[in-house]
């Protein structure tokens, strides 16, 4: 009789211990929060032109505002987004500095950085990309300081009037 339950016993260890190698990790999957939609009035673009990195741009950010449901404001005239287009590639590396007042007076120095990507799929059809990650710097002693202690990602678009770009921003969680 021991011998049985002793038996039993390892079969059923064996067989959690090969289920648990079969199996995948467990882990949390990001999820997104929506945090606010920024309305970016641009000035006239001007180029460096070529450089030893690609080709440079450089697009004034003259003002705007932002609203989402933790916060909202005016975007403070006197950014930039400097672009490069990497020479033969397709791609455009964004970074655009700046910073937002809230409409309770804290300033927000935002840095996006980002990639514009065009080409063709594997049918020859035109593609477009077009994601940025914005890292926010709120005072710390502000009720804005979640934004120094978390990633976020944005999807900018040309949707709003001529002159400006549209970027909705959300956390990831």
């Amino acid at each position: 009789m021991k011998r049985i339950l002793i038996a039993a016993v390892l079969a059923i260890v064996s067989l959690v211990a090969a289920n648990a190698q079969t199996q995948a990790p467990a882990f949390d999957t990001p999820s997104l929060e929506y945090v606010m939609q920024l309305n970016v009035s641009l000035g006239e673009a001007y180029q460096v032109g070529a450089t030893s990195y690609g080709f440079r741009n450089v697009i004034p950010i003259t003002g705007g505002t932002f609203e989402g449901p933790k916060l909202k404001g005016t975007i403070v005239p006197g950014g930039a987004d400097w672009q490069l287009i990497e020479n033969g590639t397709g791609r455009t590396n964004v970074e655009a500095i700046y910073s937002i007042k809230t409409d309770d007076g804290a300033y927000i120095h935002v840095r996006n950085n980002g990639i514009i990507s065009s080409g063709k799929d594997e049918n020859g059809n035109p593609t477009f990309y077009f994601r940025c990650a914005p890292k926010f710097e709120a005072p710390a002693d502000s009720k804005y300081d979640w934004m120094n202690k978390a990633l976020f990602v944005c999807a900018p678009d040309f949707s709003g009037p001529q002159g400006t770009i549209t970027l909705r921003v959300w956390m990831v969680k």
